[in-house]
């Protein structure tokens, strides 16, 4: 089972192939080929968050993610964050959410209040 590091984008690309093939039939835990696919899938993660970095989302953006999926007006914010001003102070960024708030908009719209924190 020869495995290096990636190094480089084509190592990358080449990784991502091999692994694909093993989406179609996941080998079992425990097994040869299962270990060689665990220990992909750690390369490619290591190799992701290095080069692909995720930066946590934005409060405001989280609430207008949220509002788009289900079809969100700003009358329909109301019981979470409080008056349609209040909804577009928050919205255009001028008012900050309020510990309320932000236990409303999670429990209320299951937005993580890690996003909602942050």
């Amino acid at each position: 089972m020869e495995i290096r590091p990636i190094r480089s984008e084509q190592d990358y690309q080449a990784m991502l192939r091999e692994v694909a093939a093993y989406f179609d039939a996941e080998p079992d835990p425990g097994t040869p080929e299962g270990d060689r696919f665990e220990i992909l899938l750690t390369l490619l993660e290591a190799y992701e968050t290095k080069h692909f970095p995720i930066s946590a989302a934005d409060p405001i953006e989280a609430i207008r993610f949220r509002m788009e999926q289900q079809g969100l007006s700003v009358a329909d914010m109301k019981p979470y964050i409080g008056s349609s001003n209040r909804v577009y102070e928050v919205l255009n960024g001028k008012r900050r959410l309020s510990l309320a708030m932000i236990r409303r908009l999670h429990s209320g719209l299951g937005i993580p209040a890690s996003a909602l924190i942050a």
